[in-house]
């Protein structure tokens, strides 16, 4: 039988529907909200429940065997984080709103990392973009990706504002006493597509960044170089 919640409140449930079925467990509604939101919390006290369940409702539980073959394990307290964290959980409208406050921030970011303007070939501020979406009357879905999400809303916001997500394609051009330096950090701002040391030690390569990123990776780079680094955006697809 499930256990006590170990917090003020009931315990609530969290489901998850994954390859074709349903499971559910028991949680602490509190530590389920704050671990929904990316904090850490104890896994043991979050978890309520003594076992998986496919219906909790009429106590039918989850055989080993379906979920070694679902999740890869059979512990109920590893599983039940990913049902919280994948799934759907009963919250109070206070927390909701809040954990949909926080998605809202991480779409728009997203977009501006990855977006410009086709007309001007320039990253879009987050804040227009979160004027867009509140002008179009974008809704925000709580258990779906960002990435699943984001097609969609830019679709929306591209009949108030001018936008496309894309990727910038920079070539950089970098003297022989930074080249060493350089070569070891574009693989941390980008896609590097090509490099090519010269025989005086210098170094041109291209990296492919997302296109709203584009003025972030120049000034990295520049700051790396003491400004003498060369940049060309040399294509947006």
């Amino acid at each position: 039988m499930p256990r006590k919640s170990k917090g003020e409140h009931e315990p609530v449930v969290a489901r998850l529907e994954i390859a074709g079925k349903r499971f559910e467990v028991l949680v602490n509604p509190d530590l389920a909200f704050e671990y929904k939101r990316g904090k850490e919390v104890n896994l043991e006290d979050l978890v309520i429940s003594d076992a998986i369940y496919t219906d909790l409702r009429r106590g039918l539980r989850a055989s080993p065997e379906l979920l070694r073959k679902v999740f890869g394990t059979d512990d109920v307290v590893k599983i039940a984080a990913i049902i919280v964290k994948r799934g759907e959980l009963q919250l109070t409208a206070e927390q909701r709103r809040a954990l949909i406050e926080a998605k809202k921030k991480q779409i728009i970011n997203y977009i501006a990392r990855n977006a410009i303007d086709p007309r001007t070939k320039l990253p879009i501020p987050p804040a227009r973009i979160e004027a867009a979406m509140e002008q179009a009357r974008v809704g925000i879905d709580l258990y779906k990706s960002v990435e699943e999400q984001v097609p969609q809303i830019v679709r929306a916001i591209s009949r108030i504002i001018p936008i496309k997500i894309a990727r910038a394609l920079l070539k950089i051009t970098v003297p022989p006493e930074h080249a060493g330096r350089v070569s070891a950090l574009l693989p941390k701002l980008g896609e590097v597509k090509h490099m090519d040391w010269k025989t005086d030690g210098s170094l041109i390569a291209e990296i492919e960044v997302p296109a709203g990123l584009q003025q972030e990776v120049i000034d990295k780079l520049s700051k790396a170089t003491q400004g003498s680094v060369e940049v060309k955006v040399v294509g947006v697809v």
